[in-house]
């Protein structure tokens, strides 16, 4: 079925790692090597592993062996989205006691390390995403401070690589930020969940601004009481959102006709199954209809 999408998106999962996927997406006896069995079903996935860097004063980067065996698991059409580490996007330390300044926020230095250890996958890298949590005004003072810290970092950016930015801000989602991620060349990432607005909404107030290329991730309201409803089990769907796909057709149709490049990555915890939300996508987008 994924053989008749458009060349302008690719659809995937965030993340691959799930052994109840078997029978869906693996074999039963896919063994170590789940990814190289998901290459043949999705055409793109989200690594999320390498967001998780910051310990305390320590930083851990990707191992450079686990870069290369991806690599080889996957053949060269495969795309990876991948989440910056998250060493490069808190403000702060994570913690509940006072506040620590995180030395490596915004670190060009960092970065480049980064995209060094990269580097072997560097052709097959779809969109380098910077997510950014809720910043109370501890955090950072405005949003035009953060423009400005994000501006200066990005100006030093190898332009080689798409750049995304998701904010868990609702509140700078307003037209100085789109119009400051057009000035840098930046995409928005729609993040459907965790807070904030509906990403159809969001779209509507500021298409004139998503140009190129963007993210959609579905992620879902609830993730502790998704956890609780599947047990971590991601085989069935538990919590049908039928309207929103609809709606998240209709939003990519209009992407597309603008030529717009679109990546759209789909977690467990939105309906209970990655896998068995996108068949019911592909359904509606392909078909018009679930059945």
């Amino acid at each position: 079925m994924t053989n008749r999408l458009p060349e302008s998106i690719r659809i995937g999962t965030c993340s691959w790692k799930h052994d109840s996927w078997k029978g869906l997406v693996y074999s039963e006896d896919v063994g170590s090597n789940q990814l190289s069995e998901y290459a043949k079903h999705y055409s793109i996935v989200e690594v999320d592993q390498w967001f998780w860097s910051l310990f305390g004063e320590k930083v851990v980067m990707p191992n450079p062996e686990v870069v290369a065996e991806y690599v080889g698991s996957v053949p060269k059409n495969f795309r990876f989205s991948i989440k910056v580490p998250n060493a490069i996007t808190l403000t702060h330390q994570y913690g509940k006691g006072p506040l620590e300044v995180n030395p490596h926020f915004l670190s060009n230095d960092l970065m480049e390390d980064f995209l060094k250890v990269l580097e072997p996958m560097a052709k097959q890298i779809n969109s380098l995403i910077f997510q950014f949590e809720y910043l109370n005004k501890q955090k950072m003072p405005n949003q035009m401070a953060f423009q400005d810290r994000l501006q200066e970092f990005c100006r030093k950016l190898p332009p080689r690589f798409h750049y995304c930015i998701e904010t868990r801000n609702q509140n700078y989602l307003n037209k100085p930020y789109f119009e400051f991620l057009e000035h840098m060349n930046l995409s928005h990432v729609f993040i459907q969940g965790y807070w904030m607005p509906s990403i159809f909404g969001v779209y509507g107030h500021f298409k004139e601004f998503i140009k190129k290329h963007t993210v959609i991730r579905l992620h879902g309201p609830d993730r502790k009481g998704m956890e609780q409803q599947t047990k971590n089990q991601w085989d069935v769907i538990v919590d049908p959102k039928d309207g929103e796909l609809h709606s998240l057709k209709r939003m990519i149709d209009d992407l597309l006709s603008k030529e717009v490049k679109v990546t759209l990555s789909v977690n467990n915890h939105y309906e209970g199954s990655a896998p068995l939300t996108i068949n019911r996508f592909l359904k509606i987008f392909l078909n018009g209809a679930f059945n």
